[in-house]
């Protein structure tokens, strides 16, 4: 750990708590927890809920939650959003946790680390999670790629796919959405993240109304007509509106070519003489 400006110390990751000093664990009751302010991640009663509360009324809450004391009085919860809740279901009225007087950027950065390596993220909960850790980062005083790649580390992820779910992060939600379930994939979601909130509203409405798959090559070309400054909702319908040419898998047969082409022409010498037919006959149709 190091020092920040304040005298505070500054938190670089989880793991900085778990090798603090100050280790003195505390019970609180469950009334004195709150959530933390925008915190990201879902806490669902499914199968892990379940197991998490079986164990806890079989062993006791075996890692202790991490918060900080509020103005209002009670504790805001760092790390142990999900304990809590299975502390509630388990019946108990109290939880162990770790008091710490940290600042905002601080328990952001706790917070983030202490859920990010969970398996079953939704790209939602990523997109604010690492943006949220990495303006807390940048606050703290640290470059802007090397914070992508350390974020990135933590999660086993590159800088680049960090940086590309920031960009997940300004969509709208109903678009956020549909990237969680499948409907709009990541790569459509970033190039449609640099539109306008407007313009991005024009897009939710032509694909609510046409209800097909919105195609990374299609959502490029958005992209494309937005950073140019002449997007509109015409120019969206028709990209939208038109339809993947059709492919056509077909295969000349040699002996039909036999006719035409002397025996010693090789396949490249008459693949070039047919591509020149067909271009004349195209002008000549046009």
């Amino acid at each position: 750990m190091s020092r920040s400006i304040s005298g505070k110390v500054k938190i670089n990751s989880y793991a900085d708590i778990i090798s603090g000093d100050d280790t003195k664990v505390t019970e609180v009751p469950l009334a004195d927890l709150y959530p933390f302010k925008d915190h990201p991640f879902r806490v669902l009663d499914d199968s892990k809920m379940k197991e998490t509360v079986d164990s806890i009324k079989r062993y006791g809450v075996l890692t202790p939650g991490i918060v900080r004391p509020r103005i209002e009085g009670g504790y805001e919860i760092i790390a142990g959003h999900r304990r809590k809740r299975a502390c509630e279901l388990a019946g108990l009225e109290t939880m162990p946790v770790l008091i710490r007087n940290y600042s905002d950027d601080e328990s952001v950065i706790v917070m983030v680390d202490s859920n990010i390596q969970r398996e079953d993220l939704l790209p939602s909960e990523k997109a604010h999670a690492y943006r949220m850790r990495y303006e807390a980062m940048k606050h703290q005083g640290s470059a802007g790629g090397d914070t992508l790649s350390s974020i990135g580390e933590l999660a086993g992820e590159s800088g680049k796919t960090v940086q590309r779910y920031i960009r997940l992060s300004y969509l709208r939600e109903d678009l956020l959405k549909q990237v969680d379930e499948g409907r709009l994939s990541v790569r459509s979601g970033v190039e449609l993240s640099y539109l306008s909130m407007k313009e991005q509203n024009w897009v939710s409405e032509k694909v609510k109304e046409a209800g097909d798959r919105l195609s990374p090559a299609k959502a490029e070309k958005i992209r494309w007509y937005s950073q140019s400054k002449e997007l509109t909702k015409a120019i969206i319908d028709r990209i939208l509106d038109s339809k993947r040419a059709r492919v056509r898998d077909f295969i000349i047969k040699a002996d039909r070519l036999a006719d035409y082409f002397p025996a010693e022409m090789t396949d490249d010498e008459i693949e070039e003489i047919v591509y020149s037919l067909l271009r004349d006959w195209l002008q000549n149709r046009q």
